[in-house]
Formats: C-alpha cells, structure tokens, sequence
C-alpha cells in the first residue's frame, strides 16, 4: 500500500456524507470515489458532474441488472475555481443501483455520436425509500429513472488531461421577464 493510501484509510465522514475515498495521486487532479445513498449526497455528486460531456454511446442501460452506467468526461470545478490556469477534464462513470425503469425525453438512442452535456442529476422521493433520480442534459434532454432507492457511485476511471476552455453558462437577468412588443 501506498504511503498516500494508508494516510487516506483514517479519514471519516464530514457531515454525514457517505464517504468512500479519496485516492491520491501525483496527477494535477485527485481521483474521486463517492458512494450515494440519500439526496444530500447525490447533490454533492451532481455538483461534481455539471458540464461533464458524453455520447448517447456512453449511456448503458440494463434491466435485467437493474443497473445504468454513464460514461463522462467531467471538468474539474473545484480546480478551475482555484486560479489553475489549466482547465482539467477526466474520464469518470456514474452508476446506479436498483434501477426498475428508464426513459428519455428528447435523446435519440440511436443517435450514438451524439453528445450530451450534463447540466444536473436529481432525486424525488415518491414512497420511501424509492424515486425518481433525473438527469438534465442541455438542450432539454434528459433521463429519467424510477429507483428502488437511491443506490449509485461516482468514480473517475484515470488521469486527467488539460482541456482547452472552461464551460460558461448564460446567467438570465434578475427581474420579471420584459413584455414583447
């Protein structure tokens, strides 16, 4: 084991958050593994996701395994935020567990080129313990899957490469919206 491993086997959970490990390595970007098991934490894991990009392609639904699997390249906000001048993005997957049902609004699966931009992934709770956990994508495309409970696992696959820009997002105006004329 690692020196830097064995550091990392100590630590606990903050604030309740079902933590699983972090790995550490010489890469500008530290590998992430999370484990989620309520809202809170998919909140945490969402926040980790937005703008990471995939192909319809990187999408894997099984149902016989109750199980879907996204592939993405996700971009390193934490590191954008800190004054790195490099931009970061890493190859991650996000799995869920005990999946009864997925649906798609406004996603051609048989365009497999196709590429997504995930802006969000939410839960609803319906009856306790199961839900509606949803991925909006830009464009209005998103994935809808109905859970037994809220069951799934973010973790980057390897190393980070420098990405050229750093995603922007349009910020609306405060205010009512102006009347047409």
């Amino acid at each position: 084991m690692r020196e830097t491993e064995q550091q990392n086997e100590h630590l606990e959970p903050i604030d309740g958050f079902s933590y699983v490990g972090l790995y550490w390595g010489t890469d500008v970007m530290d590998q992430l593994k999370f484990v989620v098991l309520d809202e809170e934490d998919l909140e945490v894991v969402s926040t980790h996701l937005q703008d990471a990009v995939a192909r319809v392609a990187d999408v894997v639904w099984r149902p016989q395994e109750k199980r879907l699997v996204l592939a993405v390249n996700r971009f390193d906000w934490e590191e954008a935020h800190s004054g790195c001048r490099e931009y970061h993005r890493r190859r991650a997957a996000l799995r869920f567990e005990r999946v009864l049902s997925c649906k798609c609004r406004s996603l051609d699966p048989v365009g497999k080129d196709t590429v997504l931009n995930l802006l969000a992934v939410e839960f609803t709770e319906t009856e306790a313990p199961s839900g509606i956990v949803t991925m909006t994508f830009s464009g209005s495309a998103t994935l809808r899957l109905e859970v037994e409970c809220l069951e799934a696992e973010l973790t980057d696959l390897g190393p980070s490469w420098i990405t050229a820009a750093c995603p922007v997002h349009a910020v609306a105006a405060e205010g009512p919206p102006e009347d047409a004329a």
